[in-house]
Parts: structure tokens; C-alpha cells; sequence
């Protein structure tokens, strides 16, 4: 089958493109995120807004209450005495009322519930002010994640004319498979945003997305072509998306736990002004969590791969394992995630021990991709470069 070179070239524009816009996503990120002022929690927002109406409610129930208690001892006064008398009980509860704010009676507690409404209405405009201090310094996060979706749909475009300039699947050497990586990367970051606001994970999400296209257009750059004959089985459908869905999982979830390596550092040290910007990061803890989440899913979705490239290994060359360099590797990625998930069950781990064995398994995962892929002899040699 004939390669379409003009699709080809429309996708290596459509690169260039999708890393001009991730590379300005990348500063508005970084802008807001080291630039910016400290972000308030919904819960302390909403905690604030509560407390200006309560204490509203409690002004006005001091003013109306006694404006009440005024009205019933002058009509009780009233009530009790003469014709003559009742003037004169209505003349001293008038000098009461009136001299009451001062003396701090019962009704100083109005004079003093509407000065101190006063006094709320103001407080409350200042936290209308604080409170909405928070959302106009995430603008330029706003402005970031929309620049993201921008660039994801020119990087979808260039995959995707990539696949329809040879008609296969976009995963035939190693720059299609991280080109697709990183856009599955992405998408995993922008879904994620749809349960939790993680834009702080924007800059290195950005950053990491350039850098692997930069990677791709240069580096890997492979010519489009038709697979190699070994490639052209079905499982290449199942056995790789896979493996490309779960890099991008594990990508996603080492970025967090650098996060919650830098958060817990700077919560040990309290405030410090070269780590100001953390002020702006979730605690530790719930940085933790979601990477822990997004790693496990990675984990299943990894041993998935395994399965599925012993199955193929069987079909393609009779044996499900031969101790091939690039076999051994996904399995050494596949303990060391193992041992993760392992010690985070474990009493005795901490935290950040946890996270510095995400950020191995990171690691070697890069390493059985850039390294063994390129430098190891191997059945698996498919790099195309």
C-alpha cells in the first residue's frame, strides 16, 4: 500500500503546531503556578460565606429584638400606671432608648448589633474580595487548560493524518508510539480535571508533552512507511494500546508523586519563599491518593500487556517467553509497580518512600523505552531509527 507523503507532511505540521500552543500552556501554567497568590480551599470559602450571613442574621435579630423589648415595657408602663404616669414611663423609656447605645443596656446590644452590622457588611465585602481573590488568580489557570484542549486537538490531528497516510494503526515505531503516548497523557490530564482541580500538575504535564514531541520530530523521527512484517498481526490492535494507555497512566501518576514529594517537603519545612508556590498544591496526602488511584489502574493495565505480549510472543514465534531484553524489562517494570502497591499496603512505609518507588517505576519505564528499545539487541527491535 502507497504511503500518502502530502497527509504525512500535514502531520508533521500539525506537530509543530500542537507544540507551539503546549509551549505557550506551558508559561501561562508556569505563570500561575509560581506566580500566583495562594489558593483558598471550597471549603474554607464556603465555611467564610457561612459565617458573614450568620453574623448578619445575628445583627438583625439584636435590632429587631430589642426594638421589641423597648416596645413592651413602654406599652406594660402604659398599662400600669395613670394617664399622668404613663408619660412620664413613656418619657424615661424614650431617654432609655435613646441614652441606651451609650450605657450598653439592652438596647446598647442593638446600637451595638448595628454598628457591628455595620461592621459585618464590611468584613463581608472583604471576604467577597478574598473570596473572589481566588478565582481571578486562576484565570491565567483557565486560560492554560483551555491552550491544553487547543493543543490535544492539534496533537489528536497529527496522529491521526499520521495513521491515514499509510492506512494502519499510529503505533509502528517508537515516534508514533510516544507521540500517541503523550496525547493519551494529555487526555488522561484533562479527564482528571473533571474530578479534581490538579491544573497545578498543568506546567510539567505541558512541559513533558513538548519535550516528547520535540523528542519525536527529531530523534524518533521515522519517515511515514508501511509495518514491518513481524507487526502486521491483530494483536498489535490489543497488544500495544495497552501498553500505550498504560504508560500514559504511569506517566500521569509519577508527575503527583513528584508533587507529593516536593508538598511533603515543604509542609516538614513550613513557609519558605523558594516553595511559596506549593501554598497553591493540595497536601501531600491528597496528592497521594490520586496518584495511588491513577498507578493502580496503570498497574492492571500493565500486567495486561504483559499477558497479552506473551500471547502474541507465543503466536509469532512459538514461545510465550524467551527471555527476550525487552521482555525482561516490562517485567522489571511490572515488580517494581508491583512492590509499589505492595509497600503502600505496609505498615512501616511512609508516604514518600512510597512515592520515591513510583518515581523508580517511572523511571525504568523510560528506561525499557528510550533505552532498551535503541541500544539492546532483541526481537523487539521496532524503534525505526
Amino acid at each position: 500500500m502507497d504511503v500518502d507523503y502530502e497527509l504525512a507532511s500535514w502531520s508533521n505540521l500539525l506537530t509543530y503546531s500542537a507544540m507551539a500552543v503546549y509551549a505557550i500552556a506551558f508559561i501561562v501554567y508556569a505563570f500561575d503556578l509560581f506566580g500566583g497568590q495562594r489558593l483558598r480551599s471550597t471549603e474554607a470559602a464556603s465555611g467564610d460565606r457561612k459565617a458573614t450571613a450568620s453574623a448578619r442574621g445575628a445583627g438583625a435579630a439584636d435590632r429587631s429584638g430589642a426594638r421589641a423589648d423597648a416596645r413592651t415595657s413602654a406599652r406594660s408602663g402604659v398599662r400600669r400606671t395613670s394617664r399622668g404616669a404613663s408619660v412620664a414611663v413613656l418619657d424615661e423609656a424614650d431617654t432609655t432608648t435613646a441614652e441606651a447605645p451609650a450605657s450598653g443596656g439592652p438596647a446598647g446590644g442593638a446600637g451595638s448589633g448595628g454598628r457591628g452590622g455595620v461592621k459585618g457588611r464590611a468584613s463581608g465585602g472583604d471576604a467577597a474580595e478574598a473570596l473572589d481573590l481566588g478565582p481571578r488568580s486562576r484565570k491565567l489557570a483557565r486560560i492554560a487548560t483551555s491552550l491544553t484542549v487547543l493543543a490535544l486537538v492539534l496533537h489528536v490531528g497529527a496522529v491521526l493524518t499520521r495513521a491515514l497516510s499509510v492506512m494502519r494503526v499510529p503505533w509502528g515505531n517508537m515516534m508514533e508510539y510516544a507521540m500517541t503516548a503523550a496525547a493519551i497523557a494529555g487526555i488522561v490530564y484533562l479527564v482528571a480535571l473533571r474530578f479534581r482541580d490538579m491544573r497545578y500538575l498543568g506546567t510539567f504535564v505541558t512541559g513533558a508533552i513538548l519535550v516528547t514531541l520535540g523528542v519525536c520530530i527529531t530523534v524518533f523521527y521515522t519517515p511515514a512507511a508501511q509495518l514491518v512484517p513481524a507487526l502486521q498481526n491483530y494483536w498489535i490492535y490489543i497488544h500495544v494500546p495497552i501498553a500505550i494507555l498504560s504508560t500514559a497512566l504511569l506517566s500521569v501518576s509519577a508527575a503527583l508523586a513528584l508533587f507529593q514529594i516536593c508538598k511533603a517537603w515543604s509542609e516538614s519545612r513550613g513557609s519558605s519563599r523558594r516553595l511559596a508556590f506549593m501554598d497553591r498544591v493540595p497536601s501531600s496526602g491528597d496528592i497521594e491518593q490520586v496518584s495511588y488511584r491513577i498507578a493502580a489502574v496503570g498497574f492492571i493495565t500493565w500486567t495486561f500487556t504483559l499477558i497479552a505480549g506473551a500471547i502474541w510472543a507465543e503466536l509469532a514465534w512459538g514461545r510465550p517467553w524467551g527471555w527476550d531484553s525487552k521482555e525482561i524489562w516490562t517485567f522489571v517494570v511490572w515488580v517494581i509497580y508491583a512492590a509499589y502497591l505492595h509497600a503502600r499496603a505496609t505498615r512501616g512505609w511512609g508516604p514518600t518512600k512510597v512515592a520515591v518507588l513510583n518515581l523508580i517505576g517511572m523511571a525504568s519505564l523510560v528506561f525499557n523505552f528510550a533505552i532498551v528499545n535503541v541500544y539492546f539487541d532483541g526481537l523487539h527491535s521496532y524503534s525505526g531509527i
